[in-house]
């Protein structure tokens, strides 16, 4: 193709060139990419298996993990980084890995957004080459296009007294540089001015290398404190049982340095992937600030909450200065539905179909929040709703859903269809069903080793509900049966003699850390196959673990665990 000059949104500023990587379909960075090798390990992405490394990377935008950020400044400081990033539409979690890196430790990539029109001109290209604004694909052209993306915010953003004293250095290091980092991200987000945020839930706890623990040990250093509850999510690794689980001290010990860093800042060491299941949860219209996926999307769609889907490290910013950008689902027409999606009418289903279902809602709706129309005939629980938003952010980039009759803010459908640009509608088949429930289920034969179960971690009703499954049985001598949680729920569950029950059935459990951190030793090394009840598990588990998954509900579970082997064919009610 001849050379193109754009016009475009600089995001973070830089210069760089390279040889052109492009795919169409969004990439989460944290569970998708290693960050030691820059090698895509998400085994469902069409770039699986391509080194990241040098080359100017061209996505729509990021998606999944909130982690993706600290992924980012690892590859930076490993030397594995792409030369730089390029988005179809603003993107905020990988940016900020940028940013931040660039704040802290002096190095950085250009990452630019050069809107939907422009971002296709790159599936042709072999190379880019990307100064501040400017963008030369292929070589120079003598025409410059200006591309319209919208512009980054310049003139003052509105501070209190406060602020400006926090930016000024009056409350330390610590709180000048994340006020910085903030006040970056608001200009990028447009927003005009700051709010107070009453909680705060850090994903940034995740040992993700060196990088994340040298960010967490500058903090504690510049003396940083939250001004704000603040929990923990999970970390990678069980504070409790990783020496005599046999987890490499390379591993357990920076992971744990890390965690008691944020102990440090005054954090909560709650350790939990699912937050919203403690005492502290929010309320309806709180405003907060909630890193991991997951978690977001139940506190905006589940409990009505308002939350973005913050980056990693930008949320412990948020926490040391209670200060947060009014953008995003902070402002309440931001938290309406753009796609409706139309459920097929399913009978006999078992509750693996409200994770499915959330994946393949993820996959249709992007970045846009969707409107799922169809359920309310049906009991979903709060445990559906969990499995459901999980494996909805793993697919989606968006910070929420609607589920109508069933979500707080789920607005009618007539009400949507009666504004002056009705949403798009996406009618889901059956058949589209059974294509994602393949998707999920990669493992080639019928044996199991390891039955997941846990993420996001378990809630006291799935422990009594799993203990009223297992009751009076025993699993198979070759089949692990690991279960993962927090603390609080650990300890609810035990209390309530689920624990007792599952032990006789021969489960382990697991605290702190969560499925998507776990591997050898924990994962046995003869280990090829497992079955989960997680669509996000069941997504991620390929490439991070290397492992065949089977995808099941909770009672398939337990007889696969008893006899070694998934069922021969997939449940009647998908293949109805």
């Amino acid at each position: 193709m001849t050379g193109l000059r754009l016009l475009v949104k600089s995001l973070v500023h830089g210069t760089a060139q390279g040889e052109v990587l492009f795919s169409d379909v969004p990439l989460s960075l944290w569970g998708g990419v290693d960050p030691y090798t820059s090698e895509v390990i998400d085994r469902h992405h069409p770039l699986s298996g391509e080194l990241l490394a040098g080359k100017v990377l061209a996505i729509p935008s990021g998606r999944g993990s909130c982690s993706g950020s600290a992924v980012i400044m690892e590859l930076l400081l490993n030397g594995k980084a792409p030369a730089a990033l390029v988005f179809a539409e603003d993107e905020e979690i990988l940016t900020l890995g940028a940013l931040v890196a660039k704040e802290i430790f002096q190095t950085s990539i250009p990452v630019v957004c050069v809107g939907a029109h422009a971002f296709q001109r790159f599936e042709s290209a072999r190379s880019a080459r990307i100064a501040g604004s400017l963008v030369e694909i292929d070589g120079a052209a003598a025409t410059l296009e200006a591309v319209d993306t919208g512009t980054i915010r310049t003139d003052s953003i509105e501070l209190s007294v406060r602020d400006q004293a926090m930016l000024d250095g009056q409350s330390g290091k610590a709180c000048q540089v994340a006020m910085q980092i903030i006040l970056q991200m608001a200009r990028i987000q447009g927003a005009a001015k700051l709010i107070d945020v009453t909680q705060a839930h850090i994903d940034g706890c995740i040992y993700t290398g060196p990088a994340s623990l040298r960010f967490a040990r500058q903090l504690c250093e510049w003396g940083a404190k939250v001004a704000v509850p603040t929990s923990l999510n999970s970390v990678s690794v069980d504070q409790q049982r990783w020496r005599s689980q046999g987890v490499n001290p390379d591993l357990g010990e920076p992971a744990s340095a890390l965690a008691q860093a944020y102990v440090e800042m005054g954090c909560r060491p709650t350790f939990t992937c699912a937050p919203y299941l403690l005492d502290t949860a929010p309320t309806f219209g709180e405003q907060i600030v909630w890193a991991e996926s997951n978690a977001v999307v139940y506190a905006n769609s589940v409990l009505g909450a308002r939350t973005m889907k913050y980056p990693d490290y930008l949320d412990i910013c948020i926490a040391l200065t209670g200060r947060a950008p009014l953008s995003g689902c902070h402002i309440s027409e931001n938290r309406s539905a753009s796609v409706i999606v139309e459920v097929p009418e399913v009978t006999g289903f078992d509750e693996s179909f409200y994770p499915l279902l959330g994946y393949h809602v993820g996959l249709i709706a992007g970045h846009r929040i969707p409107l799922v129309t169809g359920l309310d005939l049906h009991p979903v629980s709060q445990d559906d709703l969990k499995g459901f938003g999980a494996a909805f952010a793993t697919t989606s980039s968006a910070p929420m859903f609607h589920i109508a009759g069933v979500t707080p803010e789920a607005m009618t459908l007539e009400d949507l269809l009666d504004e002056s640009s009705p949403p798009e509608i996406a009618r889901i088949s059956l058949a589209d069903l059974q294509h994602s429930w393949k998707k999920l289920n990669t493992a080639d034969n019928r044996h199991v080793d390891i039955i997941s179960l846990g993420n996001p971690h378990f809630s006291v009703d799935e422990f009594k509900k799993l203990a009223g499954l297992c009751a009076g049985k025993v699993k198979h001598s070759q089949v692990s049966m690991i279960i993962t949680s927090g603390r609080t729920v650990f300890s609810e569950a035990e209390e309530a003699g689920a624990i007792d029950v599952l032990r006789a059935f021969g489960a382990e459990f697991v605290t702190d850390t969560c499925w998507c951190m776990i591997e050898e030793p924990v994962l046995k090394p003869n280990a090829r196959s497992l079955m989960t009840n997680s669509g996000k598990y069941a997504h991620y588990g390929p490439g991070i673990s290397g492992f065949g998954v089977h995808y099941a509900g909770l009672r398939t579970c337990v007889e696969t665990a008893c006899t070694g082997l998934a069922p021969a064919y997939a449940p009647a009610w998908i293949r109805s």
